[in-house]
């Protein structure tokens, strides 16, 4: 993320973090090369629109933390790193709630085109209250309700990427002095319960057309969007068992809108202490827990005080028992982490820190867990940073040689845009969606 202190927090105060200098181009650039020439796929940022906490309540701690304030516009970032790099996929977090369809819409094409087809953005609806209000909302809206309007938000986007411009429109004939052809550029005229956009289009199609959609929520209604929409999802699963069950249920409800199982290609979040022994990886770990700031956790979380007073919430309450709008991955996440018994707001920062996605080993024994996961049906790894860039570099020189030893990394990258290198082709596939919009218009 575009900020100092994304997930791990307390770990900007590390020795070897750079990321406390986030707002310097060039800290981003260097790393968007070195993914590149480590063979990763793609760079991905996630953002938010808003602070974490109760409305009214104190961001003391998320001053004092850096936490996610102050952050910059991953969108505007991409833009030089597309042109500092030649492979690397590029993806960016924007939610319905920050920018009109439109245009929205016309910044991807426009980044599409800048990248040579290589962005990619997750879809999220936002679920801090701070972010409601600071685009014009009294409240955070119902949480199904939110993803009733971003399907509507990704029907107007669908209808601009795919459906404006024919292929062939544009012809760029001197001769002729003819440079898009009239005829094949068409008005959406979206009439919806939010949106009126009559269009076209104003970007011509970029490589990919659409970018690739990825979306990360576990909630039934997060899950139902992804089945209907992404082409990647981010998951968080505490096993390979559990994820292979998710995985699962949302394949199947892929193809109940018409897809193939395949189309959705899910994306484990994990982050990696490396040691050349494991005597030396329990070091590194122990090292790492000392900068970890609890503060910065339960603050993250957003479940550590009562949404409405602010006030802390009783220690001994059961995370089912918490009522939210917001968060509900996480709390999701933390109830299947802990299947034994039911955990309590006490156990928020410590299963949190202690427990999200940490794998400690030796390069071998860190992809034996690999292939596990891999058996468990999960097709990449989103590699989550301790320090920046430390924890790429170590992992792209200490695990990435062991993993393509095993035929589970890449030797060489794949060229082309960004939905080539997941599915083999530019742009999206007739079972997207369940139908097609090119054509569809007059």
């Amino acid at each position: 993320m575009n900020t100092n202190s994304h997930i791990q927090h307390g770990l900007w105060r590390h020795p070897s973090a750079r990321q406390v200098d986030f707002d310097d181009v060039n800290l981003w650039i260097e790393l968007a090369q070195t993914l590149e020439a480590g063979n990763f796929d793609t760079m991905f940022f996630a953002d938010v629109v808003g602070l974490y906490g109760p409305v009214n309540g104190s961001y003391e701690v998320n001053a004092r933390e850096g936490l996610q304030i102050p952050s910059n516009d991953p969108a505007v970032l991409l833009s030089a790193l597309a042109v500092s790099t030649t492979n690397l996929g590029l993806a960016f977090t924007s939610s319905i709630l920050q920018e009109h369809p439109f245009d929205f819409a016309r910044k991807v094409s426009t980044l599409d085109h800048i990248s040579k087809g290589r962005i990619g953005w997750n879809v999220v609806t936002s679920s801090l209250e701070n972010s409601a209000r600071n685009f014009g909302f009294d409240r955070l809206i119902e949480h199904d309700e939110r993803y009733r309007w971003a399907q509507e938000y990704m029907d107007v986007v669908y209808k601009l990427w795919e459906g404006s411009w024919d292929d062939g429109a544009l012809l760029k004939d001197k001769a002729t002095g003819v440079y898009a052809d009239y005829t094949k550029i068409h008005k959406i005229n979206h009439v919806g319960e939010r949106y009126q956009v009559e269009g076209p289009h104003l970007p011509s199609p970029s490589a990919q057309r659409t970018p690739v959609i990825f979306q990360a929520g576990s909630s039934p209604a997060g899950r139902e969007f992804a089945a209907r929409n992404a082409e990647a999802q981010f998951i968080l699963s505490p096993t390979p068992e559990i994820a292979a069950k998710d995985i699962a249920a949302t394949r199947a409800l892929a193809e109940g809108f018409g897809r193939r199982p395949e189309d959705i290609q899910f994306f484990q979040g994990i982050t990696f202490v490396i040691g050349s022994t494991e005597e030396e990886a329990k070091r590194n770990e122990e090292e790492i827990d000392e900068y970890i700031s609890t503060d910065g956790f339960l603050a993250h979380i957003n479940l550590g005080l009562d949404q409405a007073t602010g006030t802390p919430l009783d220690p001994d309450l059961p995370l089912k028992d918490i009522k939210h709008e917001g968060g509900f991955s996480h709390v999701q996440w933390l109830r299947e982490a802990n299947p034994d018994r039911e955990p309590t707001v006490r156990d928020l920062a410590k299963i949190t820190a202690k427990v999200r996605g940490r794998f400690v080993g030796t390069p071998e024994q860190i992809a034996d867990k690999l292939e596990e996961w891999q058996r468990a049906g999960v097709d990449g790894i989103n590699v989550m940073n301790w320090t920046i860039p430390n924890s790429y570099e170590l992992f792209i020189d200490e695990v990435m040689p062991t993993l393509r030893a095993r035929g589970l990394a890449k030797h060489e990258p794949t060229p082309g845009t960004l939905r080539q290198k997941l599915t083999a082709t530019d742009q999206l596939n007739d079972r997207h969606y369940g139908r097609s919009f090119r054509g569809a218009f007059s």
